[in-house]
């Protein structure tokens, strides 16, 4: 049944969700007169964890509101920094983001992750399960109803990446604290505990470890560390700023 043609206008963060031919600034939507307002927002392209308030004529309603006849409605983007109520700020990334899942971990953020594709189902159900805020840059893996929080990834570039989940989110960064390989918790470790898993010349170069309580793989300030060591001073210039 054809119900109502209602005008939106959109937040220029959302412009990349709709489709091509519709008006950011204001499009017109027909609708059924019986579903939801987010469930018409959702059919435009955008998922609801890009969404802030919801206004008609200037007045922010539920997206269980069933838009009528003769309203407006603006849709915002989501408030940044977001806030998750409801559980610990983590983190689960698909398959597609492994870079940003190590550099999270880097940062000492909780960020589960696997390089082996589980499926949209069981990701959104581990998302609700552990109360983690699935990050993706799949827009129907987002629209999953079993979905406890998610965000779109908004970059393909690993360093924009973690730019925009920090900049939205403001986790608490405690680099050098997280396995970047199972992302369990890191402890100081002596070199005599972990002489065996040490090739020659790193057990004579070096004398600071930790280990990872978890899986157990070592860490020491190796060659990689100066381009780590300005991964984590960006990081924590723009999580200040």
């Amino acid at each position: 049944m054809k119900g109502p043609d209602i005008p939106f206008s959109f937040a220029p963060a959302l412009h990349l969700f709709l489709a091509a031919g519709r008006s950011a600034d204001r499009t017109l939507v027909t609708t059924d007169g019986t579903s939801t307002l987010g469930h018409v927002v959702e059919s435009l392209g955008v998922p609801l964890t890009e969404v802030g308030r919801l206004l008609v004529d200037g007045t922010e309603v539920p997206v269980s509101h069933v838009p009528q006849d003769g309203e407006s409605v603006t849709v915002q983007a989501v408030a940044r920094p977001q806030q998750v109520p409801g559980a610990p700020l983590r983190f689960l990334l698909d398959v597609h983001l492994g870079t940003l899942a190590r550099r999270l971990r880097l940062l000492g953020v909780d960020a589960a992750y696997t390089n082996e594709d589980p499926g949209d189902a069981a990701l959104a159900k581990q998302s609700a399960r552990q109360r983690r805020v699935l990050l993706s840059r799949d827009r129907g893996l987002l629209q999953r109803r079993e979905l406890w929080a998610g965000a779109y990834v908004y970059s393909d570039r690993p360093e924009e990446q973690l730019r925009d989940v920090i900049g939205r989110f403001a986790p608490v960064l405690a680099p050098w604290t997280r396995c970047t390989a199972c992302n369990g918790p890191l402890a100081d470790a002596d070199k005599d505990t972990v002489v065996e898993q040490l090739q020659g010349g790193t057990q004579r170069t070096y004398d600071v470890f930790a280990r990872c309580t978890a899986c157990g793989r070592v860490y020491w300030r190796g060659a990689h560390h100066s381009r780590l060591e300005a991964i984590v001073e960006e990081a924590l210039r723009y999580g200040d700023s």
